[in-house]
């Protein structure tokens, strides 16, 4: 059935497609990517770039015309793209194709900005994510499929956006698409209802997946397993009582987890810059000491700054 009406919404660089009712072009540039419901073209319109997705299942559509509707309209962090056009293409007789047209979000996805810019950026996107979960959450909604692929790393502030909502259930629902490796039912560690703590627990995932790019399969024991994992890894170890608790489904929000990670982050920058200052006095010298402990303050003052203006 997927392979069917991929193929039907298979088209190449330059097809031209056109709304039935507003009349609107747009210029097929490549494609972005396909799912379980849907495929996803880099188009070029009168405002320039957008992502436009077609499928053959006009109700899936619709769904996610809805959950941007919603999303457009909640206060605070942008918790999806903006919808910018939904119409139909009549591409010949009897053969109608529904779409609709969003923001184009430019910038790498989640791990290749980390393996580009360092694993200290890992927190800082992390507590984005989770604030963005939130409001989300709030709102009534679960991600559902969260992955690195969904969440893209965007130009030039550094903010962390999900550009795919193709997962996106109502509270309580059934998860109506997930990615193994981010799925708690998968490791045996809860149901596939839809609620906080299923993308909780997936936030955890993503953060194992930074540190373990290459995913691994459960073998016996999915908790055992992930927790040996965790402590195999110095930098992930760090977060080991967050990520349990992420794991267990004993967060209650996903501000809860926002909120710890932040003391977490906080106390490991308050001891660089205490390792600086007593390097400093103990190597009693000028010159590299004094720069590295020049950086480490600044890097520890920036990083707060960043958190106090963009993320809290």
């Amino acid at each position: 059935m997927k392979n069917t009406w991929t193929n039907r919404c298979n088209f190449p660089r330059g097809t031209l497609i056109e709304g039935k009712w507003h009349r609107k072009r747009y210029k097929i540039i490549r494609k972005l990517g396909s799912g379980a419901n849907g495929v996803v073209y880099l188009a070029e319109g009168r405002g320039g770039y957008t992502a436009l997705k077609m499928s053959d299942d006009s109700m899936s559509i619709i769904s996610e015309v809805n959950v941007l509707k919603a999303f457009s309209k909640v206060q605070g962090p942008v918790l999806g793209p903006s919808l910018l056009d939904v119409d139909d293409w009549e591409k010949g007789p009897g053969k109608t194709i529904p779409f609709y047209v969003m923001e184009y979000i430019e910038g790498p996805d989640l791990l290749t900005f980390v393996r580009e810019k360092g694993r200290h950026w890992a927190g800082i996107l992390i507590v984005q994510l989770l604030n963005i979960l939130d409001q989300m959450h709030r709102q009534g909604w679960i991600f559902g499929d969260l992955k690195p692929e969904n969440l893209i790393v965007s130009h030039p502030r550094t903010r962390i956006r999900c550009i795919d909502v193709g997962g996106t259930t109502k509270e309580g629902r059934s998860i109506k698409e997930f990615t193994e490796f981010f799925d708690r039912g998968y490791w045996g560690m809860g149901s596939r209802k839809a609620e906080p703590s299923y993308d909780i627990f997936s936030v955890a995932m993503l953060m194992i997946n930074i540190f373990y790019p290459s995913r691994f399969t459960r073998k016996e024991s999915g908790l055992g397993q992930l927790t040996e994992v965790i402590k195999k890894n110095p930098e992930l170890l760090r977060f080991e009582r967050i990520l349990h608790k992420a794991l267990e489904g004993k967060y209650v929000s996903a501000g809860d987890m926002k909120e710890e990670l932040l003391v977490t982050l906080s106390a490991q920058s308050s001891r660089s810059q205490k390792y600086a200052r007593k390097s400093q006095q103990s190597q009693g010298r000028k010159g590299s000491v004094q720069e590295t402990a020049g950086v480490l303050f600044v890097t520890s003052f920036l990083y707060g700054l960043y958190i106090y203006l963009f993320l809290l």
